[in-house]
């Protein structure tokens, strides 16, 4: 594999992302996804506000910006227009979970054609830190700071309760192969006309979790993995 995807720009600049960002991870290998389908000249990637927009000048591919929670019904228009597009909604927990919550279930009711990529680093994290709806129970942020309190929200589990034929799975940044191959899963799914597919990445965020890289990258990145179970996501719904 080559250490970068051809349809990632080359650049002399620096990172836009904090140091020790996932989010580079996960786009490093949506690169190597779209390249190994060869879609980059009929990709589209739409970004959301937060995070995820320092992605507008990552690739040399198309690209468009939403306003916050609104990527998704605006990638469902494009894939309309462009039915042989490979169309990608990348966005954070905030604004998958909470702005735009009503969008990503409505996508999944109606099944839509596109792909749908979320950042869950359990925290609102351009904006400072605050809590999220996927922030764990006692989790210290701007806004908990005597710990979160025990509820939050399990996205990929909620939408398989919507669509049980979409493909949707969790994958993290702390296993590349795995996130690299789900990735491509959910693309391929879309290629082939087979509906909505979505994808939850576990990511750190050591700026707001004011965490060193050690305690980042295993201690606490294995409590996220206890809490969000990896894999493709298979549960029993219930209803009362």
């Amino acid at each position: 594999m080559p250490p970068f995807p051809k349809c990632v720009k080359q650049s002399s600049k620096p990172s836009t992302f904090c140091p020790g960002c996932g989010h580079q991870i996960v786009l490093k290998n949506i690169g190597f996804a779209i390249d190994n389908l060869k879609m980059q000249n009929k990709a589209m990637l739409g970004l959301d506000i937060g995070c995820s927009l320092l992605a507008w000048d990552f690739f040399d591919i198309d690209s468009l910006q939403t306003h916050h929670g609104r990527t998704i019904p605006t990638i469902v228009g494009y894939k309309l227009a462009k039915p042989k597009s490979l169309s990608i909604a990348y966005l954070g927990d905030g604004g998958a979970y909470a702005i735009g919550a009503q969008h990503l279930v409505n996508s999944a009711v109606r099944d839509d054609n596109i792909t749908v990529i979320v950042i869950n680093n359990t925290t609102y994290a351009m904006t400072g830190g605050q809590e999220a709806p996927t922030t764990l129970p006692g989790q210290i942020t701007a806004t908990t700071p005597h710990g979160a309190d025990e509820y939050f929200f399990k996205g990929p589990e909620s939408v398989r309760c919507i669509n049980k034929d979409a493909f949707i799975a969790r994958t993290t940044t702390t296993n590349p192969i795995h996130l690299l191959n789900t990735i491509k899963k959910a693309f391929d799914w879309q290629l082939a006309n087979k509906g909505f597919s979505y994808v939850e990445v576990l990511s750190f965020c050591p700026t707001n979790w004011k965490t060193p890289t050690a305690e980042t990258t295993w201690a606490y990145m294995q409590t996220l993995e206890k809490e969000y179970k990896i894999g493709e996501i298979n549960v029993t719904c219930t209803s009362n």
